[in-house]
């Protein structure tokens, strides 16, 4: 089963493109973890993932998201590639987005580590 949930903060406001039939919106998201380590640092380590979201889901996207809101994405993870301008392969990770939600507040929970 391919199924991804993330609590963050959006990295920046969404790119909104329109085609004859569908929305399609990206955006980053930022994905917080702190834990203290053997040695009772306080260590946070930041993932940055790319979003997508197609159709309704980019509509709400758009009139819901903008830098800096906390939000709940739940989607699928999907791979896919490209020729650059050097011509060489590159591939990308995102999280198709699903379903997307603001929420109310940040949890102020630590991972702890034995």
């Amino acid at each position: 089963m391919n199924t991804v949930k993330l609590i963050g903060n959006v990295g920046n406001n969404p790119n909104i493109r329109t085609f004859e039939r569908s929305k399609l919106a990206s955006f980053s998201l930022a994905t917080k973890e702190t834990y203290e380590n053997q040695n009772s640092e306080e260590i946070t380590n930041i993932q940055w993932h790319n979003i997508v979201a197609w159709g309704k889901i980019a509509e709400q996207c758009e009139a819901l998201i903008g830098k800096g809101k906390f939000i709940l994405i739940e989607g699928k993870l999907q791979t896919r590639n490209y020729l650059n301008k050097e011509n060489k392969k590159v591939y990308i990770t995102e999280v198709l987005a699903t379903k997307v939600e603001e929420v109310a507040t940040k949890p102020k929970t630590k991972t702890f580590f034995l």
